[in-house]
């Protein structure tokens, strides 16, 4: 072979190694490329995945229910809180809205929103399963063409709201009736005496008692009134201390001696001598006065009331008041605590209350750190329990 015919292999074996030489470090970049396309993608479902998950830690942390749906009315997403309010799972998302919640109101309410260019809001009362009342805003969502893309439903739980304007509704309309009713008696009687009864003195002294009497009515009201709104406040000074609850319950049996003659009733004292708890002495004295005011009232003539007492777990002390009278029918039970609720209404007016004894020792335990139970039956007695933090003796 001549060296005019090596040079032409030479050339091709060098043009063939930077060929080699070329397409391996191709193949280098483009796995190169490959791992870095590789790698962007899982940063980006990374961060989709955070994303995501922030996004449903946030809407999950709503106090509001919150469910999205889709152009054909089917949830794509929904929070905790609206899981619990209609009691569903996410293993549901995907169903239509009546499907997973089962109320047809609300399912026509999100009907009706692709046609409405503003926030939807109505309320709904709902069985979840206790009766429940729902605020209801919900908007259409919308494309950039300005075509139906679903919906937005947000659920807000006015439920409490609701009983407390009930409540105060309530209030206000107690209040004017108590007020209304001695004042009209006063007012009356006044006028009796103007129009000439003051002449006969008998019949004076007759009237001026019933103005009296009503007049200190009104004014016991307006004390509870204020006591209570105190209460509420948070304004009322507690002065804690350790109290000997055996001499305290003396002193407030010792009140109603004349009273409890005068319908034969017995009082008792057996609460242990070294029981003490961390109270206050006047406001533990209206506790016991009108828990004692109410037995001796309510309770069985020639009866037995008796306040008792004995040392709980946990540091906290129990007194007890208890009569052996009618009892409580099972239906009051629940409310006898409220404000002006009464069991027996024409007589606890005729008896002089005020409706709101019982709302006053509520208020006045929860303000000691405790509470006040009540467990009683139609013919066996009512025993009210009070529990009070307790006091070691030294």
């Amino acid at each position: 072979m001549s060296a005019l015919d090596v040079v032409p292999l030479v050339l091709l074996v060098a043009v063939a190694a930077v060929a080699v030489r070329l397409s391996v470090r191709s193949r280098r970049d483009l796995t190169r490329h490959e791992n870095e396309l590789a790698a962007l993608k899982r940063n980006q479902e990374d961060a989709l995945h955070a994303h995501t998950a922030r996004l449903e830690a946030m809407l999950d942390g709503m106090i509001e229910g919150l469910v999205v749906l889709d152009p054909r009315g089917r949830i794509v997403l929904a929070n905790r809180s609206a899981e619990a309010l209609f009691g569903f799972s996410r293993m549901m998302v995907g169903g239509t809205l009546l499907e997973v919640i089962r109320h047809h109101e609300v399912a026509a309410i999100a009907a009706r929103v692709g046609s409405e260019s503003a926030v939807l809001e109505q309320e709904v009362r709902i069985e979840s399963p206790a009766l429940r009342v729902l605020q209801i805003s919900a908007v259409a969502l919308r494309d950039a063409a300005g075509s139906a893309a679903g919906a937005v439903l947000v659920f807000h739980d006015v439920t409490r709201l609701r009983e407390l304007e009930g409540l105060r509704q309530d209030f206000v309309a107690n209040v004017s009736h108590e007020l209304r009713t001695p004042l009209s008696l006063i007012k009356s009687t006044a006028e009796t005496l103007l129009d000439g009864a003051k002449d006969d003195p008998a019949v004076a002294t007759r009237f001026i008692e019933i103005i009296d009497k009503h007049a200190n009515r009104l004014t016991l009201l307006i004390d509870d009134l204020l006591l209570l709104a105190r209460l509420d406040s948070g304004r009322i000074e507690m002065k804690f201390q350790a109290l000997p609850l055996r001499e305290a319950a003396q002193d407030s049996l010792d009140d109603f001696g004349i009273m409890a003659r005068a319908r034969s009733v017995t009082l008792e004292n057996v609460v242990p001598v070294d029981l003490l708890a961390r109270a206050d002495p006047e406001r533990l004295r209206q506790v016991l006065s009108n828990l004692i005011d109410n037995a001796i009232k309510y309770g069985r003539p020639r009866g037995v009331v008796s306040i008792g007492g004995r040392l709980l777990d946990e540091g906290r002390v129990e007194l007890t008041v208890r009569d052996d009278g009618p009892g409580i029918p099972l239906e009051a039970k629940a409310r006898i605590f409220e404000r002006f609720y009464r069991v027996d209404k024409a007589r606890s007016r005729e008896q002089g209350g005020t409706g709101l004894g019982l709302a006053i020792v509520k208020n006045v335990m929860e303000a000691h750190g405790g509470e006040v139970r009540v467990e009683s039956a139609p013919g066996a007695g009512t025993t009210f329990f009070l529990t009070l933090p307790a006091v070691k003796p030294e």
